[in-house]
């Protein structure tokens, strides 16, 4: 009777520690979608304001069409990056747009009337706190997924999470290209 016992103890204890690293790893993937979220918010915060941004500049660079276009073409990628939920290619296309956008503030140095207008300085102070928050919400993401990637990789977890299927999340990381300083040429 008593070895039963001991094995119906054992069952428990096993039964309960599987349980218990399940349940880590659920919060954990839970805590990833949250902040994949936070980061989802504010890259629609920063695609609805840069069309605001465009029309407010337009009529002052009237030189600067061509990186206009260039704003608008990126932020429409990068809008349907997001619609497809793939993280690289989201990084990418956010990390296009914003070089686009760091050359777009550097050209506003070469129109006064632009830097005295308020509407434009407001959407670019905006758009500068959204960039602010993004690069926050990125790293808490990052955060997140590390100890996610790291929970399901390490043993006895790397057991369970197989057992039920836990795959790593990728990181939301700028793409070497993205990570240069644009160069801007100012010279007419």
């Amino acid at each position: 009777m008593s070895a039963i016992l001991i094995i119906l103890a054992l069952i428990i204890i096993i039964v309960l520690f599987v349980v218990g690293i399940y349940n880590k790893l659920v919060k954990l993937k839970m805590r990833v979608q949250n902040a994949w979220s936070q980061i989802d918010v504010q890259l629609k915060r920063r695609h609805d304001l840069i069309p605001n941004l465009v029309n407010a500049v337009k009529g002052y660079m009237k030189y600067e069409q061509e990186t206009l276009t260039k704003v608008i073409e990126a932020r429409a990628k990068a809008v349907s990056a997001v619609k497809a939920g793939d993280v690289k290619k989201i990084a990418e296309a956010e990390g296009e747009l914003g070089g686009l956008l760091a050359r777009l503030f550097a050209l506003f140095e070469n129109y006064p009337e632009l830097k005295a207008n308020e509407n434009v300085l407001k959407l670019q102070e905006e758009l500068t706190h959204t960039e602010n928050n993004i690069a926050f919400a990125r790293q808490h993401y990052n955060d997140s997924v590390m100890r996610y990637n790291t929970a399901i990789q390490v043993f006895p977890q790397n057991i369970i999470a197989g057992i039920f299927n836990f795959r790593p999340f990728d990181f939301f990381e700028t793409p070497e290209k993205e990570k240069e300083v644009p160069k801007v040429d100012l010279n007419f």
